[in-house]
């Protein structure tokens, strides 16, 4: 076998067969879901429900406790969101993409502080605070929450900080020997970038149907 999938699989020697499975199923919902976001697609949200349902049981196993509040959170802002993107602005158009105006600005950067205040006690009261990685993760978690929440907005900004918060995720899920998910980001990164190209296009365009 070559050697990189030699050390890639390795990092699953003793890993449960049932959370190996797991992941590759939460990896494929959750990529479906950031491809039908790219389009706009209304189904973003039912595959991302299954998708993030299956990672809170994961990272609640490998205690990476601030993931596991992000996908908490896209559960919830994934019932939020769907609700959003299904209001009409008139009897036949659906809301369209928009930019975030100054005051949507400050609410993003007061919602990130928070997050991270917030994480960072979790972190504090359950004396997780062993690895460095706890750190990254609190920031990535603070990123994560305000891309959600644009996302559900339909804020064309909030690919910036999927993109961000991905591109630090692959390494650090590579380093915690979750390589279907390192993997996983690293593709939400290319899916993401296009997935920008792809608003900036339809950026105030009311769509008459949110399946495409």
């Amino acid at each position: 076998m070559n050697p990189i999938f030699e050390w890639l699989f390795s990092q699953y020697d003793g890993v449960p067969t049932h959370i190996v499975v797991l992941e590759c199923i939460s990896v494929f919902f959750a990529l479906l879901s950031v491809w039908f976001s790219k389009r706009e697609n209304i189904l973003v949200y039912p595959t991302g429900i299954i998708a993030t349902a299956i990672a809170v049981y994961i990272l609640l196993v490998y205690g990476l406790l601030g993931d596991m509040l992000i996908n908490a959170y896209y559960f919830v802002m994934s019932i939020y969101g769907w609700w959003v993107w299904t209001r009409k602005v008139d009897a036949n158009h659906f809301i369209p993409i928009t930019r975030t105006n100054p005051k949507e600005k400050k609410w993003n950067v007061l919602l990130f502080v928070s997050t991270m205040i917030f994480v960072f006690g979790v972190y504090q009261i359950f004396g997780k605070f062993d690895s460095w990685t706890a750190y990254v993760d609190i920031l990535t978690t603070a990123i994560f929450f305000v891309g959600m929440w644009l996302m559900a907005k339909k804020k064309l900004e909030n690919w910036m900080f999927w993109i961000i918060g991905d591109l630090i995720s692959v390494p650090l899920y590579l380093y915690k020997g979750l390589v279907f998910s390192s993997f996983q980001y690293l593709l939400f990164t290319i899916i993401a970038i296009y997935g920008y190209r792809a608003w900036k296009k339809n950026l105030n365009k009311s769509p008459q149907t949110l399946l495409k």
